[in-house]
Parts: C-alpha cells; structure tokens; sequence
C-alpha cells in the first residue's frame, strides 16, 4: 500500500511495446537491426526486481520501495516513503 503522493510514482508499467507504433520490436522505421550483436547493442533496461530489498525481511521488493508487501501492511505504512498510512493497533495480525 502506498500514500496519495507516492501514488504518482507508479506510472511505470511492465507491458510490451504497443506493434508497429514506435516499438524497438519492429524492423519498420528503424525500430530493430538485423543480424546485429545482441551483447555490444544491450542497453541498460529498467527491471522491474532490482537490487532494492525490505528493510525490515531483506526480501526483493519492486517499485523502488523500502518496505515489501507483507511488512508494510502489518506495519502499516507507505512502501515507498515509510509515512503511516493505517492504523493497526486493534488489527488481530500473527507473526506467521
């Protein structure tokens, strides 16, 4: 769960380019070279699981987050930024 500002961060979608409008998987207008060397043309990409890991369970978290799923919810906090978003004083949560 993340805040109303943080909210505005999420505009990046893991979704294939749209066919033939401008897409780097297209051969028409200069979109992608054939017969070229894949390893000398790799371009830096956006990963949606990168190097970013939950501070508190040190597990792969996505969308530049600090906090994963489960730790912000039991918390009750932003993923993103860490501001308190919920109360969970008289939720029943387990530490399972």
């Amino acid at each position: 769960m993340v805040c109303e500002r943080c909210e505005k961060k999420l505009a990046k979608v893991i979704v294939p380019d749209k066919w033939k409008e401008g897409a780097s998987n297209t051969t028409e207008g200069g979109g992608r070279k054939i017969n070229k060397n894949k390893l000398l043309s790799k371009k830096k990409r956006w990963s949606p699981y990168g190097n970013t890991k939950c501070i508190i369970s040190k597990q792969q978290v996505h969308q530049d987050a600090k906090y994963c799923h489960p730790c912000d919810y039991s918390k009750g906090v932003c993923a993103m930024c860490g501001k308190q978003v919920l109360d969970t004083k008289l939720y029943k949560q387990s530490n399972v």
